[in-house]
């Protein structure tokens, strides 16, 4: 594990890495979310260098210029489980990792915890909830409401036309509370439609999820941080998240912080990541 690691290929899909921090510090991989990349993490990261950790922050399938297929059902959940399992055993070095996803990001990183606990030393899940708490949420509360993007979503074309508009982008990224640096970082890069389309197509590919896999409990020391201003998910999936995790559980809630929490305050989240992390070394 001398060489910085740029790249991991799993069937025959190249994930771009961005490996930094101590060469020889404790492994972090960190999962961004959508319509963000590996960027998103960038304020995180660098807190954490400072602390001793290595972190390892891909682009995702969908998002890497070389591991984007065509057919939405090439977006399935078990596949970007996949994606993350083979990733983390390329940059784990043969030992587990701390594992820390953000939005779609968290949802993976739940899965690879969940599936693949032995390549997991610690979960640390933001903003997201535990799936089936999730899907839970859908039927006692307003998150169905919340959630209305995921249907629209469905829609051909029409999606990956109006996110790749700048404008509609700036606009739709600000209205949800994202600062404005990260605002214009995220909206030049969805005027790749290509790039807009792999993302869009993990909600698409929802359609081919089985129920019963998100049921999977958690056995790693699991940390779920959350924000009272996110208007994409509400409080009820938080609330029954414990039911669903066996091992040492922890939450903390950040308020007047929008679903942005990686950007908005990311020296918080760092803190809360290595305190995480230096309890369950």
């Amino acid at each position: 594990m001398g060489e910085r690691i740029t790249t991991v290929v799993h069937n025959g899909l190249t994930f771009d890495i961005r490996d930094d921090g101590p060469i020889d510090g404790e492994r972090v991989v960190l999962l961004h979310g959508f319509p963000q990349d590996s960027r998103s993490w960038d304020g995180v990261a660098s807190w954490l260098h400072e602390a001793g950790y290595r972190t390892f922050a891909p682009d995702q399938r969908g998002y890497s210029p070389g591991a984007r297929p065509p057919r939405r059902r090439d977006y399935s959940i078990p596949l970007l489980v996949g994606d993350a399992v083979a990733i983390i055993e390329q940059v784990g070095g043969g030992s587990p990792v701390h594992l820390v996803g953000h939005d779609w990001g968290a949802i993976v990183a739940w899965g690879v915890a969940a599936q693949h606990p032995d390549l997991v030393r610690s979960l640390t899940a933001v903003s997201v909830p535990h799936p089936a708490a999730f899907l839970r949420a859908f039927a006692t509360s307003t998150q169905l409401f919340k959630s209305w993007y995921m249907l629209a979503f469905q829609m051909p074309w029409i999606p990956e036309l109006l996110l790749s508009n700048e404008s509609v982008g700036r606009f739709v990224l600000s209205r949800s509370g994202q600062p404005g640096a990260a605002v214009a970082r995220d909206a030049a890069r969805l005027a790749d439609r290509s790039a807009v389309r792999g993302g869009v197509n993990w909600y698409r590919a929802m359609l081919w999820a089985d129920p019963k896999a998100t049921l999977e409990s958690v056995t790693v020391p699991t940390l779920m941080v959350w924000s009272d201003g996110d208007i994409a998910v509400g409080p009820a999936g938080v609330d029954a998240t414990p039911r669903y995790v066996s091992g040492p559980y922890r939450s903390e809630t950040l308020a007047g912080v929008s679903h942005w929490i990686p950007d908005e305050v990311p020296d918080e989240l760092a803190r809360f990541v290595v305190e995480h992390a230096a309890a369950h070394s």
